[in-house]
């Protein structure tokens, strides 16, 4: 499942639906009931049959109103039948809908726990895929295709048993012809397994597409690059149809040559029957009850075989959500973690620490990269993009483990603390401002759930955000869109400077805090940080040096190393990178 996907790989075989058995037996009751009321309907249906054989051979030839009684069976049987069938689809689909939720849930629940290296080689979109269409092909098959195929397995059962009963010779002939259905359900069926793992990728690929495109529209429309995205969803989609359209060739083919062999055989049967009436071998009721049987149980034979096509394709479904399920975290608290001293420091120290990307290994992000940041000091790191900035905020946060060296959060390594513990004493503003779907209130409240509207007043001024919050159509709880879509870019920017603030942790770490402001926001937002800095270990990433000179200590990275380490005015004098990066940065905003 990586984001440049291979070929599918063949499908694993029914077996991978015990995943889905394994969350159904969670709920016995719903089973028992629903497996009641399956025998209930498939003994009801058969016994229909056996109602007519008596009509036509008691029926026909009674005087008066002899026949009502067999045709008062006949109706409680057709009410059983109906009370059955309607218990049966409600504890089913109920079943259906609980197993689906518990496995979105799970899943969900599993994706949290991964470190980002993992979304990093595999694409967010196609997991939503996996989580909506593929829950759904399994919410169909235990919502409605296991039940089908049970009763009709149960029906067939039921009914061969009964046509022994009435003709023992005749059903032994039928059953001849079993095997023969048998074989292209298994031939075909392998060809209709792959065919349906693939269809399900092609449909993935799809939603992927989408969810790309919306999410980018500006630029989209900003490059009049309409057409090309048009044309490439058209292609994708394309590309899902024809693979649909094979697996419905090969399905439409397994059934045709299976219903022929069912019914072709049958009216073989149903000629020797003929036969036998007319030789007085058995009655005019009984071949009929035996036709009636028989098709019931051609039918329910036939109805396998789409049904068999059908848990072929909860198979794969399932199959693909057990991958994402094995997903086990590489970034995980120790079996015995360490605490993290009391009270919280904040000091942070890189200890010779060299890092490569799981994505660019043959590049060192960091190279024997060593910095001590003390309890309330404030550092800023500057360097040219590429230099490894972000990174040491990466390493903080727990995301990544270095490969060599240690990072240590009040002298305790991170990889020997619980990785929600160190995260628990960091407020975090990323570069890319993360807002999410929701209102004012709970974006704010990310940084603390649990904080009253004074706090998040308190940090909204802080941050210089809440003159603006005040004049949204609902305050707090007005609703700020997909990505924050009704702010602009600033308005986002001190939203996410507010939500760290909230957290109220010792250690902060601000990457281009500033990034998206406007000058006089930038002076009010950067006023309310200082302030804020005190009393808390700071580590600032910024691009504009304007933001970074009331900083303790700079730092200067190049090529995953400090290449230079002092205050803004002695590293304007000694003339070297960040001296050269002011110079043109100052150059440039006078121009």
């Amino acid at each position: 499942m990586a984001s440049a996907r291979p070929e599918p790989a063949p499908l694993k075989k029914i077996g991978d639906l015990k995943m889905i058995w394994r969350r159904a037996l969670r709920y016995k009751g719903k089973i028992a009931a629903a497996a009641a009321a399956l025998l209930v309907a498939a003994a009801a249906t058969l016994a229909i049959p056996d109602g007519f054989r008596r009509v036509i051979d008691q029926g026909f030839g009674a005087q008066g109103g002899s026949v009502a009684p067999i045709f008062n069976y006949l109706l409680f049987i057709v009410g059983i039948l109906a009370v059955a069938t309607a218990l049966r689809f409600y504890f089913v689909s109920m079943l259906g809908e609980r197993v689906v939720a518990d496995i979105r849930a799970d899943v969900h629940e599993n994706m949290l726990r991964l470190e980002p290296r993992f979304f990093e080689e595999n694409r967010p979109s196609e997991i939503a895929s996996r989580i909506t269409t593929d829950t759904a092909v399994i919410e169909t098959v235990v919502g409605s295709t296991v039940s089908v195929a049970l009763r009709n397995l149960v029906m067939a059962i039921g009914g061969i048993i009964y046509l022994f009963a009435l003709a023992p010779m005749l059903t032994l002939g039928l059953l001849v012809g079993i095997p023969l259905v048998i074989v292209p359900i298994i031939l075909l069926g392998r060809r209709v397994r792959n065919l349906s793992r693939s269809s399900q990728d092609r449909i993935a690929d799809v939603g992927t597409i989408v969810a790309e495109t919306l999410g980018a529209m500006r630029i989209v429309q900003a490059f009049s690059q309409e057409q090309r995205e048009s044309s490439r969803f058209r292609s994708a989609v394309e590309a899902a149809f024809g693979t649909a359209r094979r697996r419905i060739v090969v399905r439409a083919l397994m059934t045709m040559i299976v219903i022929s062999l069912i019914f072709g055989g049958i009216t073989m049967m149903m000629w020797q029957a003929t036969v036998d009436v007319a030789q007085g071998r058995i009655s005019g009721g009984t071949i009929a009850a035996f036709v009636m049987t028989g098709a019931l149980v051609a039918g329910a034979l036939g109805a396998l075989t789409e049904v068999y096509g059908e848990l072929l394709r909860g198979a794969g479904a399932a199959g693909r959500l057990a991958e994402l399920l094995a997903e086990v975290p590489e970034i995980r608290a120790p079996a015995d973690p360490t605490a993290l001293p009391e009270p919280a420091r904040g000091e942070l120290e890189y200890d010779q620490v060299t890092f490569r990307y799981p994505t660019r290994p043959d590049v060192s992000a960091l190279h024997e990269f060593s910095l001590k940041v003390r309890a309330g000091e404030t550092v800023a790191v500057v360097g040219p993009s590429g230099a490894g900035k972000s990174t040491l905020f990466q390493l903080a946060l727990r995301f990544y483990d270095p490969q060599i060296g240690a990072v240590r959060l009040d002298g305790i390594d991170l990889r020997e603390a619980d990785p929600a513990a160190v995260r628990g004493r960091i407020a975090f503003v990323p570069q890319e401002t993360v807002i999410f779907a929701a209102s004012a209130r709970d974006n704010l409240r990310y940084g603390m759930w649990e904080a009253d509207d004074e706090r998040l007043w308190a940090a909204a001024e802080a941050a210089n955000a809440a003159e603006f919050l005040r004049k949204l159509p609902d305050g707090l709880d007005t609703y700020l869109g997909e990505g924050g879509a009704r702010l602009s870019g600033g308005q986002r920017q001190r939203i996410a400077i507010a939500r760290a603030l909230l957290r109220d942790a010792p250690l902060l770490l601000l990457d281009e805090a500033t990034s998206s402001l406007d000058a006089e926001s930038e002076r009010l937002v950067q006023a309310s940080l200082e302030r804020l800095f005190e009393g808390r270990t700071t580590i600032v990433i910024a691009h504009r040096l304007a933001t970074v000179r009331a900083a303790d200590r700079i730092i200067v990275m190049e090529q995953g190393r400090i290449v230079e380490e002092g205050t803004h005015d002695s590293l304007s004098r000694r003339g070297g990178l960040y001296a050269k990066l002011a110079r043109l940065q100052f150059e440039g905003l006078a121009a």
